[in-house]
C-alpha cells in the first residue's frame, strides 16, 4: 500500500510566524547601530532619520507579531534589547558626539545616566507586562523608551529645524544637559502618560483620520525636522494632561488599593 507523502518543512508554521517579527526587530537593531556610525561621520541629520526608522520598526514588530499570532518570550526579550540599543545607546552617543563631548566627564556621565534609565525602564516593563489587561492599558508608567529616544534628540532637531533661532538664540551647552536630566527622570518616573493603544475611532471619522495621517507624514517628509520638533513639543505638553486624566479616571473607577496603584507597562 502506497504511503502518503509528507510535506517537507524546514520550520513549523508556528516558528515561521515567530521569525517575521523577530527579523523586523533585528533590522531595527541594525538601523539603531547604523545611526551611531552616521554620528561618528558627522552626519547627524541622517542619524536622526535612522532613529526614526528604528522607531518605525519598533512600532511594527509587536503589532505584526500579535496580528499573525507570532508572539514569543524570545521576541519580548529581543524587543527590549533593541530598545536599549536604538533608543538608549544610539541617541546618547549621537548627542555625545554632537555636543556633550565638549563637557568632558560631565557629558559622559549624562550619557551613562540616560542609558541606565532606559535599561531600568525596560526592566520594569518586563516585570509588569504579565499583568491582566485593564483600563490602565490606556496609560504608560513614565514615558516609553522610543519617545524618550526622540525627545532627548530634540536640541539637535531644533538646530536643524531653525525654529529656535526664529525667537531667541539657544544655548545648546545648557539645553542638552537639561534635556538629558529631564528625560532620564521621566523614563523611570511613575507619571501616567498616554499609550494611544485603545483609541476608538467612529467609522464616520475614519476617512478624516486617514487624511490627517497622510498630511502628517507628507509634512514629515517635506519638513522633517520642523514637524519632528513640533511633534516632540506637543508630546511633552500632553504629559501633564495625561496625568490629570489618569487621576480623573482612577477616581471614577474608585481604585484605592496599593496593588491597583501599579500601571500596566506596555511598550
Amino acid at each position: 500500500m502506497e504511503q502518503p507523502k509528507k510535506n517537507f518543512k524546514i520550520v513549523s508554521d508556528k516558528k515561521a510566524r515567530i521569525i517575521l517579527p523577530n527579523a523586523i526587530t533585528l533590522i531595527g537593531i541594525c538601523i539603531g547601530l547604523t545611526s551611531i556610525k552616521f554620528a561618528l561621520d558627522g552626519k547627524f541629520a541622517v542619524a536622526i532619520i535612522a532613529i526614526l526608522f528604528a522607531g518605525l520598526m519598533d512600532a511594527l514588530d509587536g503589532r505584526i507579531a500579535r496580528l499573525i499570532k507570532g508572539t514569543s518570550k524570545m521576541g519580548k526579550e529581543l524587543d527590549s534589547l533593541a530598545d536599549v540599543i536604538s533608543f538608549g545607546v544610539a541617541p546618547a552617543l549621537i548627542m555625545y558626539f554632537w555636543n556633550l563631548q565638549y563637557l568632558e566627564k560631565l557629558g559622559w556621565f549624562l550619557c551613562l545616566t540616560y542609558v541606565v534609565c532606559v535599561a531600568l525602564r525596560l526592566a520594569r516593563f518586563n516585570v509588569n507586562s504579565e499583568e491582566e489587561p485593564s483600563w490602565k492599558d490606556n496609560f504608560f508608567e513614565g514615558i516609553p523608551s522610543p519617545a524618550g529616544g526622540i525627545i532627548v534628540l530634540m536640541p539637535l532637531v531644533l538646530s536643524f529645524s531653525g525654529i529656535g533661532e526664529l525667537f531667541f538664540k539657544i544655548n545648546y551647552d545648557l539645553l542638552v544637559p537639561i534635556f538629558f536630566i529631564v528625560v532620564s527622570i521621566l523614563l523611570i518616573s511613575t507619571i501616567p502618560t498616554y499609550s494611544f493603544k485603545k483609541i476608538v475611532i467612529p467609522r464616520t471619522m475614519t476617512k478624516f483620520l486617514l487624511f490627517g495621517l497622510v498630511l502628517f507624514f507628507g509634512a514629515l517628509l517635506v519638513y522633517t525636522f520642523k514637524v519632528l520638533a513640533i511633534s516632540s513639543f506637543a508630546y511633552l505638553c500632553l504629559i501633564p494632561i495625561s496625568y490629570f486624566h489618569y487621576k480623573k479616571v482612577k477616581k471614577e473607577k474608585n481604585i484605592t488599593s496599593d496593588k491597583d496603584e501599579e500601571l500596566e507597562d506596555i511598550l
